[in-house]
C-alpha cells in the first residue's frame, strides 16, 4: 500500500482509467450538500493563493486498487473509495475546459484537457476516452455530458445528478469569470488553483491487497453509506469470479436493489432506512435469530457470511435475491387499494398501519424453502393469530419496548415445533405471556379501553381507518366469512367521518355545560365514527341529523357501507349520546370477532398495562424527519428579533453567539433573559412555522401518551 498527497493534475494527467466497480452505488452528490461547498472552497482558495502561494485545500481521501491489464492497454485502477469525489472532480474539470473553450482561450483550456481525456493514441475502445468510467447506471449520462461539444446544452440530456452537477459547475465558473476584472487572468489563476492546489490523499493498493478492509476503516467525507451499500461492497469484493462473471452475478442477484422500490426511504420505529437496508436487517435477523441494532447490521452480516455454515457469498446471493423477491411481492400486494388480498398481504397491510416492522423477520423466515411444507391453512391461521396479537395490543396501547426481542423468542420457539401445528404453537405461546411486552389482551381489556377512549384523537388516522375497514369487511363476510358483499371495502381511500359532527352545537341542540363537555368527548369515540368518501365527507360537514339535507338522509342516499346502514335504518329521528355509546359496544364486539383470542383466554392478572409516557424532545423531531439537523430556527418575540439558532444532530440547540443548550427552553431563556421563556413557542422555522405546530404534527403521528412540556 502506498499513501501520497496528490493534486488533481498528478492524479489525472497520466494516460489511465479509474474504473468504478459495478457494485458501487451511483453518483449521489448534490448542489446544497457538496457542489456549492466545494465551489466556495475553490473561490476562497483562489483569493488566499494570491497572498499565500503555498496555500492548498484538502478534499479528502480516495482508495485505488491496481488492476491487472494486458500489456499495451491503458493502466487501470479500481476505485475502492472516493468515487463521489473523483466523479465530481471530473465534472468540474470538464465544465472548466468547456467554458475556456467557449471563450476561445485554447492555451488555458489545453492545461485541462489531458485531465479529463486520454489522448487518441492510447485508446483501444470508445470509452478509453475517459479518465473515469462510472457504474452501469451512470454511464449513459456521464458519456453524454462529457462528450458534448461546448457550449453544452444541459437541458437536452436526461436530468441525472451527473448532468446537474456538470451544469452547476458550468454556470458557477461562467458567473465567476464574468465578474472578474480581468477574466482571462482570473481563468489562469482558477485553473492553477483547481489543478494544483486542491489536494487528495491517494491510497494505492496492489492487486493482491485487501481493499475491503481499507474501505471499511475509512470515514470519508461525503454521503454516508447505508448498510446495503456496505454489504454490497463486501459481497462483491469477496466474490471469487472473473470480471464478466461478477457483472453477471451483480445483474442477476443484486441490481434489483438499485431500483426505486428498494431505494425508497421507510421508517421503522423512529429510524429511517432505505428499504433495501431495512430488508437486509430483517433478513439477517431471520437467519441469525438475533436482534441487530441498525449500527451493527454490516458487522453482523460480515460475521454471518464469513461463517462456513452460511455457504459463503456465492450461496448467499441467490438466497438474498429470492427472499427479496418474496418481500417485494407481499409489500406491493399490500399497497393495492381494491380487491381481495391474500392472507399474507392483508396481514402486511394491517400491521403496516400500526407502523410495525416487527413481524417482517418472521414473514421472511416463513417464506424460506425450509418452511415450504407448512400447510397453507396453517400459515393463514398463524398470520391470523399474530395479527390479533398485534392489533389488540395496539388498541389497548400496550408498550412496544422490547417487542423485537419478544418476537424473536417466539420465532425461536417455533423453529423446534412441528410445521403442521405451528399456528397452535404460536397461540399457546402467546396466551401464556404475562409480561407487559408479551401479553395478549383479552376481550375485557379491549372493551375497557375502547368503551370510553376518544378514538379519533387517540389513534393515528391510518390505524383507525384500518380498524373501521376491518369492521366493514367483517360485516360483508370478508376475509374469512361467507362473503355476502360485492367485495372488501377499498383500503386506505376513505376518510373518517363523525356521524354527530365535532362542531355539533350549531345544529344538534344545546346542552348544559356539564353535558356539553361529555358530548365533546363522546363524539370522538368509536361509536360515532364511520367511513365516507372525501366528497361525501365534505357534503355531510356539520349538518343536523334530520331533514332533506340532514346527515341521515345524505348517508341513506350515498353510502353503501354496512358500517353505516344500522345507524340510518334504526335512528330515523335522532342520533344521540346514548346511541353512540350503544354503537361503541356493538363495534367492540365486532372487533373482538375480527381479531379473536382463544376461547376462555384471560389476561394474566399480574399484567399491568403501563403505556409509555415520554417527554417530547427536539431529538424526537429530528429522528422523525420533522426537523433537520442543521436547520435554522428564528426567535419569534420582537424583543429577540434577528436571533437565530441551529439544530444539532443530537437535538442540541446552538445559538448564534456560539453557546450550546440541551433544550429549546434553555436556548430561549439564554436569548431573552426571561427565566420563564417557553421554548416551543419562542422558536420558529425559517418559513415562520412554529415549533409548537411541528410538535403537534409529531403527536398526531404517534399513539404514545406524551408529557406536554417544553423541550
Amino acid at each position: 500500500m502506498l499513501t501520497q498527497v496528490r493534486s488533481p493534475q498528478e492524479v489525472f494527467f497520466a494516460p489511465q482509467r479509474f474504473v468504478l466497480p459495478l457494485f458501487q452505488r451511483p453518483y449521489v452528490w448534490s448542489a446544497e450538500l457538496q457542489w456549492e461547498p466545494l465551489w466556495q472552497d475553490i473561490t476562497r482558495l483562489v483569493e488566499v493563493v494570491s497572498e499565500r502561494p503555498e496555500a492548498t485545500h484538502f478534499m479528502g481521501a480516495i482508495v485505488l486498487q491496481q488492476q491487472q491489464v494486458p500489456l499495451g492497454e491503458l493502466q487501470a485502477w479500481s476505485v475502492i473509495d472516493g468515487q463521489q469525489r473523483l466523479t465530481t472532480l471530473q465534472l468540474l474539470l470538464d465544465a472548466l475546459h468547456a467554458e475556456l473553450t467557449i471563450r476561445d482561450w485554447a492555451p488555458i483550456a489545453g492545461q485541462v484537457v489531458d485531465l479529463v481525456e486520454n489522448s487518441e493514441a492510447f485508446r483501444s475502445t470508445p470509452e478509453d476516452q475517459f479518465k473515469l468510467w462510472p457504474t452501469n447506471r451512470d454511464r449513459a449520462s456521464f458519456s453524454a455530458v462529457m462528450r458534448a461539444t461546448p457550449p453544452v446544452v444541459h437541458h437536452g440530456f436526461e436530468q441525472s445528478r451527473l448532468v446537474q452537477g456538470h451544469q452547476y459547475f458550468t454556470d458557477a465558473i461562467a458567473t465567476w469569470l464574468d465578474a472578474a476584472e480581468n477574466p482571462q487572468r482570473a481563468a489562469r489563476t482558477l485553473v492553477a488553483a483547481i489543478t494544483t492546489k486542491l489536494q487528495l490523499v491517494v491510497i494505492q493498493l496492489q492487486a493482491d491487497e485487501d481493499a475491503q478492509e481499507i474501505f471499511e476503516t475509512l470515514n470519508a467525507r461525503g454521503t454516508p453509506l447505508s448498510a446495503a451499500d456496505l454489504i454490497k461492497n463486501f459481497v462483491f469484493q469477496r466474490l471469487n469470479a472473473s470480471a464478466a462473471a461478477t457483472e453477471q452475478a451483480y445483474q442477476q442477484w443484486w441490481a434489483q436493489f438499485e431500483t426505486p422500490f428498494w431505494e425508497t426511504e421507510v421508517r421503522a420505529g423512529r429510524l429511517i432506512y432505505t428499504r433495501s437496508s431495512l430488508f437486509l436487517t430483517q433478513w439477517l435477523t431471520a437467519r441469525t435469530m438475533r436482534e441487530i441494532p441498525a449500527r451493527e447490521v454490516f458487522t453482523a452480516f460480515k460475521r454471518y457470511a464469513s461463517d462456513p455454515a452460511s455457504g459463503g457469498v456465492e450461496r448467499l446471493l441467490p438466497e438474498i435475491h429470492a427472499a427479496a423477491t418474496r418481500y417485494r411481492e407481499f409489500t406491493e400486494q399490500a399497497l393495492l387499494r381494491d380487491g381481495l388480498l391474500s392472507r399474507l398481504a392483508l396481514f402486511v397491510y394491517r400491521t403496516g398501519t400500526l407502523d410495525s416492522e416487527l413481524a417482517k423477520p418472521l414473514l421472511i423466515w416463513l417464506g424460506e424453502p425450509e418452511q415450504a411444507d407448512i400447510p397453507a391453512a396453517e400459515r393463514d391461521r398463524l398470520l391470523a393469530v399474530l395479527e390479533s396479537w398485534f392489533v389488540r395490543r395496539a388498541l389497548v396501547r400496550a408498550p412496544s419496548q422490547g417487542a423485537n426481542r419478544f418476537l424473536l423468542d417466539l420465532l425461536t420457539h417455533l423453529l423446534s415445533q412441528p410445521h403442521e401445528r405451528i399456528a397452535a404453537t404460536a397461540e399457546t405461546f402467546l396466551t401464556k405471556q404475562s409480561s407487559g411486552v408479551g401479553f395478549w389482551p383479552d376481550d375485557a381489556d379491549v372493551l375497557h379501553e375502547l368503551s370510553t377512549v376518544q378514538a379519533y384523537k387517540r389513534f393515528r388516522r391510518a390505524r383507525l381507518r384500518m380498524i373501521l375497514e376491518a369492521v366493514e369487511d367483517h360485516l360483508r363476510g370478508y376475509p374469512d366469512g361467507h362473503r355476502y358483499g360485492e367485495g372488501p371495502v377499498a383500503r386506505g381511500t376513505h376518510t373518517i367521518e363523525h356521524i354527530m359532527p365535532q362542531e355539533w352545537r350549531a345544529n344538534w341542540g344545546g346542552l348544559s355545560e356539564h353535558a356539553d363537555a361529555d358530548r365533546d368527548r363522546i363524539v370522538q369515540t368509536l361509536g360515532n365514527l364511520t367511513l365516507a368518501t372525501q366528497p361525501l365527507n365534505s357534503r355531510l360537514s356539520n349538518a343536523g341529523w334530520v331533514g332533506e339535507n340532514g346527515k341521515r338522509r345524505t348517508l341513506e342516499r350515498y353510502s353503501s357501507l354496512l358500517l353505516t346502514r344500522p345507524v340510518v335504518n334504526e335512528h330515523p329521528d335522532d342520533w344521540n349520546d346514548d346511541d353512540i355509546a350503544a354503537r361503541t359496544r356493538t363495534m367492540i364486539d365486532v372487533i373482538a370477532r375480527v381479531w379473536p383470542v382463544p376461547a376462555g383466554h384471560r389476561t394474566q392478572q399480574e399484567v399491568s398495562v403501563e403505556r409509555a409516557v415520554h417527554r417530547i424532545e427536539v431529538a424526537d423531531l429530528v429522528r422523525a424527519g420533522l426537523l433537520a439537523a442543521g436547520a435554522t430556527l428564528r426567535a419569534r418575540p420582537a424583543a429577540s428579533a434577528g436571533r437565530t439558532a441551529t439544530v444539532g444532530q443530537d437535538g442540541s440547540i446552538h445559538l448564534d453567539d456560539g453557546t450550546v443548550h440541551a433544550t429549546l427552553s434553555g436556548a430561549a431563556k439564554a436569548t431573552s433573559g426571561n427565566i420563564a421563556e417557553a421554548g416551543w413557542h419562542f422558536w420558529s422555522h425559517e418559513d415562520g412555522t412554529t415549533l409548537t405546530e411541528t410538535r403537534a404534527e409529531y403527536l398526531s403521528g404517534t399513539d404514545d401518551e406524551r408529557i406536554d412540556e417544553d423541550a
